[in-house]
């Protein structure tokens, strides 16, 4: 059996090409996937409720954005569909999926890139995340320790995390890191977390816009 996983650098498994469909924003995207990256046989749902639940960007928006663990690249695809302007940062460990990535986006803003390849001096207005849980709490915070002060001013984060796997205790740990966390919508055991830079109070605590978001099931 091979001991490859989805954040794997380099794949060993073969890849037995898959095709993954699925609808998002209006349209309808037909993926190439393979065996070594995340999903390869259908759209996650944690990555189906993040699509259809958080606030995709509109076409006017300029500037970059962030698709952190992209995988063969269905966020990025969206991204990239709803943001003709944007310039879409594709970002994975695995040089697999970068490669699907790259196939999936001919012809769009997109640069799929390894973490240590993306110019410093890039900040984004938006990063996009179905993150990697499963590489473990210290491992995750740091990732996102790494690329959440990337963030412009007045960009924001989406964030989709599983509710047994410590969405609300991630949601705790980043206001403890001084970030604003409104929880924007709850689907299938998903969260969905809207994440900005402190209000200049620094409070951390609810906001007016969260409170209103909250769901019974929360």
């Amino acid at each position: 059996m091979s001991a490859d996983h989805y954040f794997t650098a380099d794949p060993q498994a073969p890849a037995r090409p898959t095709e993954v469909v699925f609808d998002a924003a209006g349209h309808t995207f037909r993926l190439a996937a393979a065996a070594g990256v995340f999903s390869a046989t259908r759209l996650d749902p944690g990555t189906a409720v993040l699509l259809r639940k958080a606030e995709l960007p509109g076409p006017d928006l300029t500037g970059s954005l962030l698709d952190l663990g992209c995988g063969y690249g269905p966020i990025t695809a969206v991204l990239a569909k709803c943001a003709p302007r944007a310039t879409i940062y594709a970002v994975d460990v695995n040089q697999r999926a970068l490669e699907l990535t790259r196939a999936n986006t001919v012809g769009n803003r997109v640069v799929a890139a390894l973490p240590d390849d993306v110019p410093a001096e890039v900040e984004f207005q938006q990063l996009w995340s179905n993150p990697p849980i499963r590489i473990g709490k210290d491992e995750l915070h740091e990732l996102l320790s790494r690329w959440l002060p990337r963030l412009a001013a007045d960009g924001e984060a989406w964030l989709v995390v599983a509710k047994h796997l410590g969405a609300d205790s991630l949601a705790e740990w980043l206001r403890s890191r001084a970030y604003q966390v409104i929880k924007h919508a709850s689907q299938q055991g998903f969260r969905v977390l809207r994440i900005t830079r402190a209000s200049p109070t620094g409070s951390g605590g609810k906001s007016r816009d969260e409170t209103a978001s909250d769901q019974p099931d929360w």
